[in-house]
């Protein structure tokens, strides 16, 4: 019995006619009668009585027909919940997120942008420091994470996408020496305690850049894996913070902003994912993600 052979039926049960159940179907009546006579063998007995000018259920044909429209509504939502699944238009997708990931503005964006389109998918949001991203996304934990770059993103099984570059600013007092200039230089950070994001650790960019122009001059105070610890740490007078063009936007009391005269240094921001993702609401997301940046990129 299949679900072919239950649309017959019900055809027939609908019309109380062969011929016109077969136009319904549009197949020829001898294939409807076989079909028909097919199934009432291998449920052992009639499913219609039939006259010259009519037909009938059965006791048992009126039985099927309950269960037969149950049936074939149970698989028509079935193929509907798969369609949906694999055009991602539902499911779950967990995102993680860190450093400049939501004063960018580049997460919001993204998850407006992936609502209008996908309304029925779940998102899950949750803050995970840069670092502990990729191992979260290779067990399975998250679906997406937003990173700057870091030595872990260059793990195997880790799809990476540049998302956005940003220029590098100093956060610091506004009672230090240095808020009196507009602008700093690199050379005026020499000796100074510098506050990083924990995610510049010694194989990144930043760390090295700073290397290799403050030389034995560099003087690291503070990490932080948390973009307002590392502000409330220069707001203090701790320590002169390094943070991306789009943290200005944080408005701590007794904190300033300065820009600093280096093209070089420069702020990223990641899309991190599994390799050959199957899932289609994690699929749906990455794509909207990913041609938005694509637009940014060409404005």
């Amino acid at each position: 019995m299949d679900l072919r052979q239950l649309r017959y039926f019900l055809a027939v049960a609908e019309e109380k006619h062969f011929g016109r159940a077969a136009q319904t179907l549009n197949i020829v009546q001898p294939a409807l009668s076989m079909q028909i006579r097919a199934l009432e063998e291998e449920l052992g007995g009639a499913l219609f009585l039939r006259t010259s000018r009519s037909v009938e259920l059965t006791e048992a044909g009126k039985l099927l027909e309950t269960e037969a429209r149950r049936t074939l509504e149970q698989a028509e939502f079935a193929r509907r919940s798969v369609e949906r699944s694999l055009r991602g238009e539902t499911g779950t997708v967990r995102i993680g997120f860190a450093g400049n990931a939501i004063f960018s503005g580049k997460l919001m964006r993204d998850l407006r942008l992936f609502r209008q389109h996908y309304p029925d998918v779940e998102m899950i949001l949750q803050e995970v420091p840069a670092q502990q991203q990729v191992e979260a996304i290779l067990a399975g934990q998250l679906d997406i994470g937003y990173t700057p770059d870091h030595s872990k993103t260059l793990t195997g099984g880790i799809q990476v996408q540049r998302i956005g570059d940003w220029k590098i600013l100093v956060a610091l007092s506004d009672e230090h020496p240095l808020a009196e200039h507009p602008q700093l230089t690199v050379e005026m950070l020499s000796g100074e305690p510098l506050i990083l994001y924990d995610a510049h650790d010694t194989h990144e960019k930043l760390y090295l850049m700073l290397s290799q122009k403050l030389k034995h001059d560099l003087r690291i105070a503070h990490r932080s894996d948390s973009s307002l610890s590392v502000l409330a740490h220069a707001a203090a007078g701790l320590g002169l913070a390094l943070v991306p063009e789009p943290l200005q936007q944080v408005n701590i009391p007794g904190l300033v902003y300065r820009s600093l005269n280096d093209s070089e240094m420069t702020a990223n921001l990641l899309m991190i994912s599994r390799d050959g993702e199957t899932k289609g609401a994690i699929k749906a997301f990455l794509l909207l993600a990913s041609q938005d940046a694509s637009l940014m990129t060409k404005v």
